[in-house]
């Protein structure tokens, strides 16, 4: 029996009037999910609990079965895991993203354009904090790369009671209004203004702004955390598991889960990641003898935080038609009993550009019993239509494990 989870990170959305009162889910052409749907179980999912903000790093933990309550420490420290960064106890970290800001003479008065720095690329993201390590690396703070516009910062002996706001959460908001708050926020602030001076003045951002281009001129420091340890997903739940994802989110987790990470070079994390590639790279992973495969596409989400309705709908298309597909192919070609669950971590609405707290969709599949002869448009209206809905993730995950539920 082959166990496969598709989280479309952000995926869900608002009815939008451009689409007729419809969603982005709705009207994408997606019909290997609305086969799924018409022959198994759909509901909807509280992926993240009231007290908690709804963001990538509690809704992923949550619906690989780490109740938040226990097991959240902070998202950067899941992301500084998979990079590699050397964290201690004691020591905290945040991530730091390479953003656009205005260029008003005044720091404070900067407006943030855009949070993902003119969706800058790994490669120049790289030259770019290499420049900043090595202007402000000390014994206090240490800048270190990840993939594309999302960095960690380590904070060594750092205070865990500063306040930071998001970035994806502010655009086009002056920053002098979402500063760092707290016994930290002066050292931060600081950190933050002397990363601007240096990222400013690098030759791939004049290029950039001499095209008329958005630039990755400053680091927005977010999301704190403190050292993550989860006990082992096999130990938890009797399953060899793998993970997919061009985010090191995702891939922290799953290192701190002990789970086998899967690596793909051309995983961007981003709208023009390699769908296909995760698929078949999953689809090895089973004929391999895995059991479980965890496939992460942040495409929908990223769509979503840039307001980008036509890319999110293709972002959904893309992974029906191009991420599913392979795995569905090599379960036939194995004589493999599977059962595929597709889902968001959250809602991503265009409408307001960030992460929601409604109950997910998703849909269970399990070739044994259901037929995907069928076709019905599965979306967040059908799915709340079903009355089913679970409190939260570890009680879903558990249920798509139980084989006598179908």
């Amino acid at each position: 029996m082959k166990y496969i989870l598709i989280l479309a990170d952000g995926m869900a959305d608002w009815p939008i009037e451009a689409l007729g009162n419809k969603t982005p889910m709705a009207v994408a052409n997606k019909p290997h999910i609305n086969a799924m749907a018409a022959g198994g179980i759909t509901g909807l999912c509280q992926t993240v609990p009231p007290e908690y903000s709804p963001g990538s790093d509690v809704a992923n933990l949550s619906v690989l079965g780490y109740p938040p309550k226990e097991f959240y420490k902070g998202r950067s420290s899941l992301e500084a895991i998979s990079a590699g960064v050397p964290l201690e106890c004691g020591d905290i970290t945040l991530r730091a993203n390479l953003v656009a800001l205005s260029d008003e003479e005044n720091f404070e008065d900067k407006r943030l354009l855009d949070y993902c720095g003119g969706e800058v690329t790994t490669d120049d993201a790289a030259k770019l904090i290499a420049d900043v390590q090595k202007a402000l690396d000390n014994e206090i703070f240490s800048v270190h790369p990840s993939v594309s516009f999302r960095n960690i910062l380590l904070w060594h002996g750092g205070p865990l009671d500063t306040i930071f706001d998001p970035a994806h959460e502010i655009m086009g908001e002056r920053i002098g209004d979402h500063l760092p708050q707290g016994s930290g926020a002066d050292a931060a602030i600081d950190y933050m203004k002397k990363a601007h001076e240096v990222l400013k003045n690098h030759p791939y951002n004049q290029e950039k702004v001499a095209k008329g281009e958005l630039p990755a001129n400053a680091l927005w420091l977010w999301g704190p955390g403190e050292k993550t340890t989860l006990p082992s997903f096999e130990q938890r739940y009797g399953l060899k598991g793998g993970v997919i994802s061009g985010v090191d989110l995702i891939r922290g987790i799953g290192i701190s889960a002990d789970m086998d990470i899967l690596y793909l070079s051309t995983a961007t994390g981003g709208v023009d990641t390699d769908f296909r590639g995760k698929g078949e790279l999953a689809a090895a992973y089973l004929k391999g003898g895995g059991e479980f495969i965890f496939v992460h596409v942040e495409a929908p989400d990223e769509s979503g935080h840039q307001g980008k309705m036509d890319k999110k709908i293709s972002a959904i298309e893309r992974i029906d038609n191009e991420t599913i597909v392979p795995i569905l192919e090599a379960c036939k070609v194995m004589g493999e009993d599977y059962r595929m669950m597709v889902m968001p971590d959250h809602p991503t609405p265009l409408a307001i550009r960030t992460h929601s707290r409604d109950p997910i969709p998703f849909v269970i599949f399990d070739s044994r019993y259901h037929s995907l002869d069928g076709s019905v448009v599965h979306d967040e209206a059908r799915a709340k239509e079903q009355g089913l809905l679970f409190p939260d993730g570890k009680s879903l995950l558990a249920k798509f494990f139980d084989e006598s539920y179908h």
